[in-house]
């Protein structure tokens, strides 16, 4: 080694790197980040002097056991200046849930959550179910905790307001009422079975319901009950009567209904055993809109008011914060976070513990609530891991796997083929990690299963190899295959040619008359073995096979759907809907279409004779 190579020296890391960081450091509000050796973000932090702040972990001595790894593992910081500490805390909360660093506090955020959307741009606005961007003109309610808690509510405000559901296009086709209007879900409108005015007057009712005005409606809808029946009109006062029993449902159902307060997000948190439930409720209009337990990941030495201060300030980073969120706990920075939600939603946010009263003992029933969850979460953990530890031992493994990927391929006779993988591991399914493949292959044989799984598995596998040094790239630990000897051959010759030599493999048969529980299972330079019919990994393995080839027969039915509902006028230059509507209308079908000699194509109307060539020649190409 040469004289100069010898002086080069190690870059800091730890302490000496943090130190030299100090010195050029503003006394500023921000955001910092501490980043490894490989350029993953560790932690994310914010302060109201980056100074002080970092100058802390500068220390030699008196720093908790997290933070001392933290800082030993740092290499490299970046810095963000703001312009006050509420905007370093925003970005902070952008940059924890959109980089998930290892020592903060982050959880698996779902999608948007849905609301019930009362539209305004049609004389007979319609109800119906929305998630997303509000985009449409109208009236939105929500969230819901769920599309299964909107479903439910939608249903019943169809009893209850009999406004339409159907999409504009049924409502003006329809020539006579539908099915909806026969059982009371709908006053059917669209045949004039009600005019605009009495329409109008059941969506301002519908809309006094769901801003929370509820039992003035209820009134009012009384009144017309008893007056009906005062006249003898008893089929009129049975359809009130109907209505308020609808209403009544609702509410009943909602458990929990508020006299207190009439809008509010409430955040309960449970810790035990370094895992924590946090449930979030919401209340609209006075009513409880659902619920949501989460599970946000953390170190254990965190403290449950930190980690539910990280976990509401990322709650509501892409989404407005009600006027009033309760929380089960104080935490750290409490009135910080009010006022950064106040400027993120451009209005007063109060975010407050409940001491007594009402809200405290619905508080409180939301701690239990999450308690609960957060049990039976465990315990479906615990028996996970058992399961895990079985597969192990069935296969041989070093470890209990924390990935399995499961394979299957769907096809009818060779068309519209899909290669199907599922994810498991210790959390159970992992949805967001399924993915399908569309079989791309033109010299595969149509029905060649081998040929199948021989593509899907390369082109799964040689991207993993691409991208081995890539430290996001997830490799499973057993690759399990839907089939028999020849389908795991497939699979050893794909491994063998990507050189993957590191991941075990196996494969797993339907038994003879495809009796469940009498699989066979494969794995290389083995002899085919059973399990024990009642053995609890037996079951575990036949839901892996039974998932795989669920989402591999939905992948397939979606892409033969499309492929049933695709026309191949779509694919000609210069026909448009007006032209192809005239085409079909002519002839009766697309196949009739290509039938067609050119003179037979020029006489439809609208077709000129260029068109006509350009359409035959598409069925009659040469060449």
């Amino acid at each position: 080694m040469s004289e100069a190579e010898g002086n080069i020296e190690a870059p800091l890391t730890g302490v000496a790197r943090i130190a030299a960081y100090v010195k050029t450091l503003p006394d500023a509000p921000g955001v910092y980040r501490m980043l490894d050796a490989k350029g993953e973000v560790l932690y994310v932090g914010k302060a109201k002097s980056l100074k002080k702040r970092v100058a802390s972990y500068a220390k030699s001595g008196g720093l908790t056991d997290r933070i001392a790894r933290m800082v030993a593992d740092t290499a490299e910081m970046l810095f963000v200046t703001t312009a006050s500490e509420i905007e370093a805390l925003l970005l902070e909360s952008n940059l924890i849930k959109r980089l998930k660093p290892r020592f903060n506090v982050s959880y698996r955020d779902d999608k948007s959550f849905p609301n019930i959307l009362l539209r305004q741009d049609h004389p007979f606005p319609q109800l119906l179910k929305h998630r997303g961007a509000k985009s449409t003109k109208g009236v939105y309610f929500g969230p819901f905790a769920s599309a299964g808690a909107v479903a439910r509510t939608l249903n019943t405000l169809q009893r209850a307001f009999l406004l339409r559901s159907c999409s504009d296009s049924v409502f003006a086709s329809r020539t006579r009422p539908c099915l909806l209007f026969q059982i009371k879900r709908c006053s059917a409108p669209c045949t004039g079975r009600i005019d605009a005015e009495g329409y109008a007057e059941l969506v301002g009712e519908a809309q006094s319901f769901l801003t929370g005005k509820s039992r003035a409606v209820q009134d009012a809808l009384i009144k017309e009950m008893n007056a009906s029946a005062d006249g003898l009109d008893y089929e009129r006062a049975a359809r009130f009567r109907d209505r308020l029993r609808a209403m009544s449902h609702i509410q009943s159902s909602q458990g929990i209904n508020p006299a207190t307060f009439t809008e509010a997000d409430l955040f309960a948190l449970h810790s035990e055993g370094g895992h924590t439930c946090i449930q979030v409720f919401f209340f609209r209009a006075a009513q409880n809109w659902g619920n949501r337990p989460y599970f946000p990941k953390h170190d254990r030495e965190l403290s449950s008011g930190e980690v539910l201060e990280s976990f509401v300030a990322q709650f509501y980073d892409e989404r407005p914060a009600p006027a009033l969120v309760l929380l089960s706990e104080d935490i750290p920075n409490r009135e910080l976070l009010g006022e950064a939600l106040s400027l993120k939603a451009e209005r007063s946010v109060d975010v407050a513990v409940p001491q007594r009263g009402e809200k405290h003992d619905i508080a409180r029933m939301a701690v239990t609530n999450a308690r609960e969850q957060l049990a039976r979460r465990m315990a479906e953990n615990a028996a996970q891991r058992e399961l895990l530890d079985g597969v192990q031992e069935v296969f041989g493994l070093e470890t209990p796997p924390r990935r399995i990927e499961v394979y299957d391929n769907s096809h009818i006779q060779g068309t519209n083929a899909v290669g199907a993988m599922i994810v498991a591991g210790p959390d159970g399914f992992e949805k967001s990690e399924y993915r399908k493949f569309n079989i791309k292959s033109t010299e595969l044989t149509p029905g060649d299963d081998y040929a199948m799984m021989r593509e899907v598995l390369t082109r799964r596998f040689a991207r993993l190899v691409k991208e081995v040094d890539d430290p996001k790239t997830k490799w499973p630990d057993l690759v399990l295959i839907d089939g028999g000897p020849g389908q795991l051959t497939v699979a050893c010759q794909v491994f063998a040619d990507l050189g993957v030599d590191d991941v075990a493999l196996a494969a797993i048969s339907k038994g003879p008359d495809r009796d469940a529980g009498r699989e066979h299972f494969y794995m290389p330079g083995k002899e085919p073995f059973r399990l024990d019919p009642k053995a609890a990994v037996l079951y575990y393995l036949q839901r892996l096979r039974d998932e795989s080839h669920r989402f591999a027969i939905g992948s397939h039915r979606k892409k033969r759907a499309k492929a049933i509902g695709a026309n191949p006028l779509d694919e000609i230059a210069g026909v448009g809907a007006g032209r192809k509507r005239a085409l079909l209308q002519h002839f009766g079908s697309a196949r009739a279409v290509a039938a067609a000699s050119l003179v037979d194509i020029e006489s439809v109307s609208g077709v000129s004779k260029t068109l006509a060539r350009k359409v035959y020649d598409f069925f009659h190409p040469t060449g």
